[in-house]
């Protein structure tokens, strides 16, 4: 599913315009961009956390030539799903 499929979805199950649940769907990813990227936890009950996690600099290998490199920090997004959500994909 992507989220024209979700639009569509959103539209179609609560009697609103296709370009408003399109709207809804694009304003809920820009908070929850907005909010990773003030390092906020995102908790949304029933369906799961995101939380921004640091990943540190560390050395590695050139894959090409086998040379040692450093590689930055990074900060990546990661997804922890609920229980409710768990069990349904294990049913």
């Amino acid at each position: 599913m992507n989220s024209s499929d979700l639009t569509e979805k959103l539209a179609a199950e609560h009697g609103v315009t296709k370009a408003d649940a399109k709207k809804l769907v694009d304003a809920l990813f820009v908070a929850i961009g907005d909010a990773a990227a003030k390092g906020e936890e995102i908790s949304l009950n029933g369906f799961g956390k995101f939380k921004v996690k640091d990943n540190p600099a560390r050395e590695g290998r050139n894959p090409a030539t086998g040379e040692p490199m450093q590689i930055k920090a990074s900060k990546k997004l990661t997804f922890t799903p609920a229980k409710a959500v768990k069990d349904k994909l294990n049913s």
